[in-house]
């Protein structure tokens, strides 16, 4: 189902990506990213970046996405899949932190990037190779 960066699948993502987008607070850097998970329990979150004068305290959308749904009940294992959304030219990854993040949920997550003309899937672990999770410490 979201083995194809193509799929129908991923639109109920893309529209609560870019909806989030719209809600984005950048004033300084003015680079609007829009993010959205899918539950296993089916439920669509969605989250933007939230930048800040003391800029360490700014907050990614994917952090934001993932912040609204584990405040929902998300627990390890429910990330279904992920997309992220901005306007730039080129597709957008995820940063380390945020990767870093959802690796805690959902290691092998399929993770979607598009801009306005484009869409690449990439799988979470791909993206963060030997991630640090809760299997560290067991």
């Amino acid at each position: 189902m979201f083995d194809d960066p193509q799929s129908p699948a991923w639109t109920p993502l893309l529209e609560a990506a870019w909806k989030a987008r719209t809600n984005a607070h950048a004033p300084y850097s003015r680079f609007q990213v829009g993010a959205a998970l899918l539950t296993a329990a089916g439920e669509v979150v969605g989250g933007c970046n939230v930048e800040n004068a003391a800029y360490p305290v700014t907050l990614c959308a994917e952090r934001g996405a993932l912040s609204a749904a584990v405040a929902a009940g998300l627990r390890p294992g429910d990330l279904v899949a992920a997309v992220v959304v901005t306007d730039a030219p080129t597709l957008t990854p995820p940063c380390g932190a945020c990767r870093q993040a959802l690796a805690e949920f959902a290691e092998g997550l399929p993770v979607l990037l598009a801009n306005r003309s484009a869409r690449e899937l990439h799988r979470l672990e791909d993206l963060l190779p030997h991630s640090f999770t809760g299997r560290n410490f067991l």
